[in-house]
């Protein structure tokens, strides 16, 4: 599939240093927009809600009209993806999601890779409608949950103080718990193609609790995984740009950008931008990590983290964004000053 190199974000994903640096954010379509709020009321669920190309296009591109993103990222969820395995999934109002367990091989078994083209079509749908409708020097985003993290909602039915459950399976029955990743990695290739054939220009994988695994595992369980997709999807798609999102990964940052073979990596807020700058710059592109309650914030906080970001991290190849997702709370008028700042020349590259 052909990119057009001249948009910024695919440029910076290919190692330009650009100023000002492209920029999206996390979760940029939600909660704090009000025309977001009018057409989530249109849907009966969530589910509904991502599975409706007309909403779901819409509301990618409603952040796109206010504030000119660089990317465009496809409006969805991580667990659409055990949804179209056949999990049973909802999303209760104040809990987020909950899942049938699946606790046991027998509940792998159940697991059903052959409904995911036509259960993920309106996804599919949806990014044709948006790749149509963007700006030519936006980029399309796509994305899914890496397998680590879509396991631990599926095994622990949803959210998880512990995850006692998902790594009580993986440490007691190794093998066992293989057989889900596995099956997931295949999943999440053939979610991505979809998308990619689609229109989507590049993908991030979501691993969002990669952070709460010791090395040994997370080599297994999130190094490997992703290292499986990413190879795949530059077999079939070549030259075809991967962001990894590996949230709490500490130290292991580096490897993970070694051994996976993402061109990208997102940085939590936790992160030292020097740290990045230093140890994983070198090596791909780095994207984040502004701290989401700076947002909310706004005034000179803001202002003054979003510019020493820029500092320590443009003058080599750097997407900007969050180091997790927009908060609902955030006023929109404190996202249209960060466009605004953003957009300002410095000497960071």
């Amino acid at each position: 599939m052909l990119t057009e190199p001249a948009k910024p974000l695919l440029r910076a994903l290919a190692g330009e240093a650009l100023s000002p640096p492209p920029w999206w954010l996390m979760r940029q379509a939600g909660r704090y927009l009000p025309e977001y709020r009018k057409v989530r009321a249109r849907a009966h669920d969530f589910v509904e809600l991502c599975l409706t190309p007309e909403l779901a296009a819409e509301l990618t591109l409603q952040p796109i009209r206010r504030y000119a993103m660089d990317g465009a990222i496809l409006f969805s969820d991580i667990l659409m993806l055990p949804y179209a395995l056949g999990q049973k999934l909802a999303f209760h109002e104040g809990e987020g999601p909950v899942l049938e367990r699946i606790e046991d091989p027998a509940g792998v078994a159940r697991l059903d890779p052959g409904r995911i083209a036509s259960a993920l079509d309106p996804v599919f749908e949806t990014a044709r409608r948006v790749r149509g409708a963007l700006d030519p020097r936006t980029t399309l985003i796509g994305f899914a949950g890496a397998p680590w993290t879509v396991a631990t909602y599926m095994v622990e039915g949803g959210g998880s103080r512990d995850f006692r459950r998902v790594k009580s399976w993986a440490y007691r029955d190794p093998q066992a718990f293989d057989a889900l990743v596995d099956l997931l990695a295949e999943a999440t290739i053939e979610y991505l193609t979809g998308q990619i054939e689609a229109g989507v220009e590049v993908v991030q994988l979501f691993d969002s609790w990669a952070g709460i695994l010791p090395e040994p595992a997370f080599v297994r369980w999130v190094i490997e995984p992703t290292r499986r997709i990413v190879a795949a999807l530059k077999r079939r798609f070549a030259n075809y740009p991967v962001i990894g999102f590996p949230r709490g990964a500490g130290a292991l940052h580096e490897r993970y950008l070694h051994e996976t073979g993402v061109d990208g990596i997102g940085i939590d807020t936790a992160v030292p931008p020097g740290y990045a700058q230093r140890t994983l710059q070198p090596h791909g592109t780095v994207q984040g990590n502004l701290d989401p309650v700076l947002l909310i914030v706004g005034g000179p906080a803001l202002e003054e983290a979003m510019r020493g970001l820029r500092r320590t991290l443009g003058r080599g190849p750097y997407i900007f964004n969050l180091g997790h997702g927009v908060l609902p709370e955030t006023p929109p008028e404190n996202v249209q000053t960060l466009a605004c700042l953003l957009a300002e020349p410095t000497d960071d590259a």
